[in-house]
C-alpha cells in the first residue's frame, strides 16, 4: 500500500508541509509552474534550497505582490485571523486589505486546479475559519485575514492540497505532533502556545509541548493534518522509496524541518471486529438453535457453532459470535442472556472485507440483482438467490438455467 509519513517532531507550518512533499514530487518543475499560474492574485512560488542542522532540503518561499509573509514560519502574527472592528472614523488610516472567508472561498472556486483538490482546500480552509471563529467567540464569517497572510497561507494550503493529489497516497500517517510551548505574539496580543485556534483544530489529535520555545504547529499546518491524515501513530513499518525534508526559516537548536517519507506498506486491515466465543453442553439442539437466531435478530453480524467435544466427553458446541467492536458489551450481555454459558471469551481482531456493491443482470425471464464486494484488487460477484429461484419458478425452468444465464452476463 501506498503510503505517506509525517514527522512532525518540530511541528507543523503550511509551507514546510509543502515543502516536504515537493521533494517527493517526480515533476518539481511542472508542480511549481501549476501553482504560479493558478491565478492567486501576485502571488508566487520558489523552492530555495537550505539547510538546518546540516540536513539539506528545501524551503517553498511565497511572495504576494513581492512581499514575503515572514511571520508564517513557526512565528505567525499574520496567520492568526482576527475579529475586524474597526471604528468608522479611523477606517482611512488603514492601508492594508482583508480578507473573508467568504471571499477565500471565491478564490478557490476559481483556481486551474482540480475540483478534488479544489474541495480539499475549501474544506481546510472552513477548518481554519471555525477554529478562529471559536477562539474569538465570533462568527466564522466575521473572522478577517490580513491579505498577504491570507494569500500565503492559501497558497500553502492549495499547494500541500494539489502535491497530496499528485502523490496519491493510499494511507497517510503522522507522528504525534510537537506544538511547542511559551508564548507567541498575535494580532490580540500575546497567546500561550499551542495558539487557541491551533488548539481547536487539534482537538483529538495526539500532540505534546516538549522545551523547545515558541510555536511549533500553526493553524494551517493543524489543518492540513487534521484533514489529511488518516491516524496519527510512530512510523508503520514500511520501505521508504522517497524522502522529503520541508524547512521552516526560524533557527532552534534543533533540525526545524518536516520529514515526510514516501513508501509501501504491506496490506493492512481495513477494519475491527470482536468474536465473542464460549462452550456450551448443556443446552438441546432446539434451545441453542433458538438462541443463535435471537442473537442474529439481537444486531450479531454472523453466528456459528462448531461440534466439540466438552468435560468429561460430553458432546456439546463451541458458539462464536460475530460482532462491530461497539457492539462488544452488549452483545456479550446478551450470548449469556440467551445462552446458559457462565461465562465468554473475547477476541478483538483486524479484518480485511471488501466493499459491497449492488448491480443488476437482465435476463431473458427478468432482471436479476447481483452482490458486488470490491477491494484490495479483487471483484467478487454472485447472483442473488431469490431472483434467481423467483424467475426459475416463474418461468417453468431449473435453477440451474437460469443460473447459468446470469453468470454468462456477468
Amino acid at each position: 500500500m501506498k503510503t505517506l509519513y509525517f514527522e512532525c517532531n518540530m511541528g507543523a507550518a503550511g509551507d514546510m508541509l509543502m515543502s516536504a512533499l515537493y521533494e517527493l514530487l517526480e515533476d518539481k518543475e511542472g508542480f511549481l509552474q501549476t501553482m504560479n499560474n493558478l491565478g492567486l492574485p501576485g502571488v508566487r512560488l520558489e523552492a530555495v534550497n537550505t539547510a538546518t542542522c546540516g540536513i539539506a532540503g528545501t524551503h517553498m518561499k511565497v511572495t504576494v505582490h513581492g512581499e514575503e509573509e515572514h511571520a508564517h514560519h513557526h512565528d505567525h502574527t499574520s496567520e492568526h485571523p482576527h475579529k475586524h472592528e474597526h471604528p468608522a472614523e479611523h477606517a482611512h488610516e488603514h492601508h492594508h486589505h482583508h480578507a473573508t472567508p467568504g471571499h477565500i472561498g471565491e478564490i478557490i472556486d476559481a483556481l486551474a486546479l482540480p475540483e478534488e483538490v479544489k474541495a480539499h482546500a475549501r474544506a481546510v480552509y472552513n477548518a481554519v475559519a471555525h477554529a478562529e471563529a471559536k477562539a474569538h467567540g465570533c462568527p466564522s464569517g466575521d473572522v478577517h485575514f490580513h491579505e498577504v497572510g491570507a494569500l500565503d497561507a492559501l497558497a500553502d494550503v492549495t499547494g500541500v492540497c494539489y502535491a497530496m493529489h499528485l502523490l496519491g497516497a493510499q494511507q497517510i500517517v503522522a507522528s504525534p505532533i510537537h506544538v511547542g510551548s511559551g508564548t507567541v505574539r498575535c494580532q490580540h496580543g500575546i497567546m500561550p502556545v499551542p495558539a487557541p485556534a491551533t488548539a481547536n483544530l487539534l482537538v483529538g489529535i495526539p500532540t505534546y509541548g516538549g522545551t523547545v520555545q515558541g510555536e511549533l504547529c500553526t493553524p494551517t499546518g493543524a489543518a492540513l493534518l487534521a484533514h489529511f491524515v488518516h491516524h496519527f501513530a510512530p512510523m508503520p513499518m514500511m520501505v521508504t522509496k522517497k524522502i522529503g525534508v520541508g524547512i521552516g526559516t526560524k533557527k532552534f537548536e534543533q533540525a526545524n524541518c518536516v520529514r515526510a517519507f514516501l513508501g509501501e506498506t504491506e496490506e493492512v486491515s481495513n477494519g475491527e471486529i470482536v468474536e465473542l466465543v464460549c462452550n456450551i453442553d448443556d443446552m438441546t439442539p432446539e434451545a441453542l438453535s433458538f438462541a443463535c437466531t435471537r442473537l442474529l435478530e439481537l444486531g450479531a453480524l454472523d453466528v456459528y457453532t462448531i461440534p466439540g467435544t466438552m468435560k468429561k466427553d460430553r458432546a456439546g458446541h463451541v458458539l462464536t459470535v460475530l460482532c462491530a467492536s461497539e457492539q462488544e458489551g452488549e452483545m456479550a450481555r446478551h450470548v449469556l442472556t440467551q445462552t446458559t454459558t457462565n461465562g465468554l471469551r473475547v477476541h478483538r481482531c483486524g479484518k480485511f472485507f471488501l466493499t459491497p456493491e449492488r448491480g443488476q443482470v437482465h435476463t431473458p425471464w427478468g432482471s436479476v440483482r447481483i452482490k458486488i464486494a470490491q477491494g484490495f484488487g479483487v471483484t467478487h460477484r454472485k447472483p442473488e438467490y431469490e431472483d434467481v429461484a423467483r424467475l426459475a419458478r416463474d418461468s417453468a425452468l431449473p435453477y440451474q438455467t437460469v443460473l447459468d444465464d446470469v453468470l454468462r452476463r456477468l
